[in-house]
């Protein structure tokens, strides 16, 4: 490992590490009661996102546990460099949202296309209206449902007006380092959606920001899964489980393990689909994007238990250097495992899989033979798969890791694990 490695998986372990969140989140606190200021939680909301209508719906029960000054801000939808396949993005988080509403107990129906811009607009005024009255948390969310179905009354506006505000609310969620609606801001930390909304509860009841007689259950617990097993006898016919996956992607790594057991608990076949990562192929992933996807797969994975933080970012060359290695390893019937070897190795251990040193360690942790190996290191014959697993995957209405497809569902994201098991179920049960 060179010198270079080792010092920047070491600084990746202070940044990601439990003890640097919980020393700066005691400066956060001590700075706040020091000021005699409430517990300020910064909310930004995007008119155009299902996730942020999702939101709407949970802030009552949030303001009524939580002894906290919540600040609306609105926003523009994400800039172009995080989403640049805008009109698939947006269908997908359109069909995502209205899975993740019936999971979480919320409503949201996918009207198959994004609200038009008369309803956009009303919207984006009544609910600027509602933060300066005081009443965005009453009202929002039926101001949000009837823009979504079509059917929000009352004048335009002035457009410049809402441009303005948008522009003020955009450019306090940029300086904060943030990109996207849907989010929650609070003491120097960031949680977008429902999905991370427990963290800051947790956070808050730690703090002693919980209201009385409010019980301690948080809005939405993160699923669990695997949950169970598949019912009855194994499949006559095995489903098959494909996960896509890239080398460079810290949500790869946390739930592959997850994805595997939840294979073998219903049978299925896991179909490992690798992708070169989105910044190989020409899709940017700027610093306020990486460093949120570090810090929050770094509480991901302390909630589940998985090592993570000794980061040897394996972009480039050693990207290609694994994938070179992953057909023979496929062959050895030893695939998994040695995707899981890469993945921790670069991710956990700090290993520099653009080393043969860095290799070979990967390889061994894999149960696999180094000499073996080593005739197959930096051959090109995984590429035409990696395409041909990168187009099925864009043609599926996703093209980010991991992403996974059990029959005719689709799904994106290590938090998703509870729809391909339910996916699943149905097919074994």
């Amino acid at each position: 490992m060179s010198l270079k490695t080792f010092l920047v998986s070491r600084v990746a372990a202070s940044i990601t590490s439990e003890k640097r969140l919980k020393r700066n989140r005691t400066m956060q606190e001590t700075k706040r009661q020091a000021a005699n200021a409430p517990h300020v939680v910064d909310y930004f909301h995007d008119v155009t996102d299902p996730y942020s209508h999702l939101c709407l719906q949970v802030l009552p029960a949030f303001v009524s546990r939580y002894d906290v000054a919540l600040s609306v801000h609105l926003v523009n939808p994400a800039p172009d460099w995080a989403a640049p396949e805008r009109a698939q993005l947006e269908a997908y988080a359109r069909e995502d949202a209205q899975r993740l509403a019936v999971k979480a107990g919320l409503s949201f129906t996918d009207p198959g296309h994004q609200p038009a811009p008369d309803q956009l607009l009303r919207a984006g005024l009544q609910l600027a209206a509602a933060i300066d009255t005081g009443r965005f948390v009453q009202d929002a969310a039926a101001i949000s449902a009837a823009a979504w179905r079509g059917e929000l009354a009352g004048p335009s506006g002035d457009a410049a007006e809402l441009g303005a505000r948008l522009a003020e609310g955009s450019a306090r969620r940029e300086a904060l380092g943030h990109y996207l609606g849907g989010t929650f801001h609070y003491g120097g930390e960031w949680y977008w959606g429902v999905d991370r909304l427990h963290y800051l509860e947790t956070r808050l009841m730690e703090l002693g920001a919980r209201k009385p007689n409010t019980g301690d259950s948080v809005i939405f617990p993160p699923p669990v899964s695997p949950s169970g097993k598949a019912a009855g006898p194994a499949p006559v016919v095995k489903p098959e489980l494909h996960y896509y996956l890239s080398f460079r992607s810290p949500y790869t790594y946390i739930v592959a393990q997850r994805a595997k057991a939840l294979a073998d608990a219903y049978g299925a076949e896991l179909k490992l689909r690798y992708v070169l990562p989105m910044v190989m192929r020409g899709l940017p992933v700027p610093r306020m994007k990486g460093r949120y996807i570090t810090l929050d797969t770094a509480r991901e994975a302390r909630r589940l238990g998985v090592p993570f933080g000794k980061i040897a970012d394996p972009v480039g060359k050693p990207v290609e250097r694994g994938y070179s290695l992953l057909p023979w390893a496929r062959e050895q019937g030893r695939g998994f495992e040695y995707c899981h070897a890469f993945l921790a190795g670069v991710w956990s251990q700090g290993v520099d899989a653009g080393s043969d040193a860095g290799m070979r360690q990967i390889v061994e942790a894999a149960g696999l033979d180094w000499a073996d190996a080593r005739p197959h290191l930096e051959t090109d014959a995984w590429r035409a798969e990696a395409e041909a697993n990168r187009a099925e995957m864009v043609s599926l209405g996703v093209w980010g890791v991991p992403s996974f497809r059990v029959g005719n569902v689709i799904t994106w994201g290590q938090d998703r694990l509870w729809l391909v098991e339910d996916e699943l179920r149905k097919q074994t049960g």
